[in-house]
């Protein structure tokens, strides 16, 4: 889908041309159309994908082209990051996409309101800011999710009588992490991708970008960086996550087979006494006992009562 916006035809030298170009799941049609009307390679989706930096980052005369991934819906759990493409020139700004993309309707809307200048750049400098604060959505939410899991995991009523349901609520939890942790991967490469797009356009645009667009792409830059230290933050977080709902799983682990251990080691005596007066010989003298069997009964409970108190004053139990 070709979406084109058009420049204000009162503007000195605009004469109604678009200044920016909205590709939305391009045909080929579409993109052979706009590369033959403005003289631009539009990128298919394959280059759009790669993932070397020389590739993602292009200028070509006045004429950038960037790449970059974007984070995967909620809604797809199981879908690939779709690439996002910009070609930024002076006057025309292209955008391509192959899915909907945070920001872009809003901007869209303002421009149709008349509340956004119809400038590429300015466009250009509006989707970049915007994509910024949905990523910082992005983290505090997972921050929150990590914050939350992390009281459930500390928490003192978190183990319930029943070591089975507190394993399953483990389980959960750990899966919980690794999947906060998944959507920050791709959360952190969607940021590094607009980090560099931000930083090269700056660089190498630096003599055609006016001030004010030079000053708002500074200041995604610094928005940035203090999303990475945070990213870095909740990465962490996660990580100690991992290993403490790890550790409470081992300690679990431990102390079933602790258990067993304790219960096959009260079972020996018993079993041995038991077995040797299992055996009958003919000059067992607790044969002709009157209360023999109640000596080997209590013999055998008493075999089983003693390791159990040893355990318990060692603490073992």
């Amino acid at each position: 889908m070709l979406n084109a916006y058009l420049a204000d035809p009162e503007v000195p030298g605009s004469s109604g041309k678009p200044f920016w170009i909205d590709l939305l799941q391009p045909t080929d049609d579409e993109r052979n159309r706009v590369a033959t009307e403005y003289g631009l390679r539009i990128p298919t989706r394959d280059h759009l994908e790669e993932i070397e930096s020389s590739s993602r980052l292009r200028a070509e005369g006045q004429v950038l082209t960037l790449s970059m991934p974007l984070v995967v819906p909620e809604e797809k759990p199981d879908a690939l990051p779709a690439p996002l493409g910009f070609m930024v020139s002076p006057a025309l700004l292209v955008t391509v996409r192959y899915t909907p993309v945070s920001g872009f309707a809003e901007v869209a809307d303002r421009i149709a309101k008349g509340n956004a200048p119809r400038n590429g750049l300015a466009t250009f400098a509006a989707l970049i800011e915007s994509m910024v604060d949905h990523r910082a959505d992005l983290l505090e939410a997972l921050s929150a999710t990590v914050s939350s899991i992390s009281k459930r995991v500390f928490s003192q009523s978190a183990a319930p009588r029943r070591p089975a349901v507190y394993n399953r609520a483990l389980r959960e939890m750990l899966n919980q992490v690794g999947r906060a942790g998944d959507k920050l991967s791709e959360v952190r490469e969607s940021l590094l991708g607009l980090q560099r797009i931000v930083g090269f356009t700056s660089e190498m645009a630096h003599d055609w970008l006016s001030a004010e667009i030079r000053a708002r792409l500074h200041t995604a830059r610094q928005d940035l960086a203090s999303l990475n230290d945070y990213e870095s933050h909740t990465w962490s977080k996660i990580h100690f996550l991992l290993d403490a709902i790890l550790g409470l799983i081992n300690i679990e682990q431990n102390d079933i087979f602790k258990v067993l251990t304790i219960v096959s080691v009260v079972g020996i005596p018993p079993t041995l006494i038991a077995s040797m007066y299992g055996m009958n010989f003919h000059n067992m003298p607790e044969l002709s006992w009157r209360y023999g069997y109640e000596f080997g009964l209590a013999l055998i409970v008493l075999s089983a009562i003693l390791p159990v108190l040893w355990f318990k004053r060692r603490g073992w139990w």
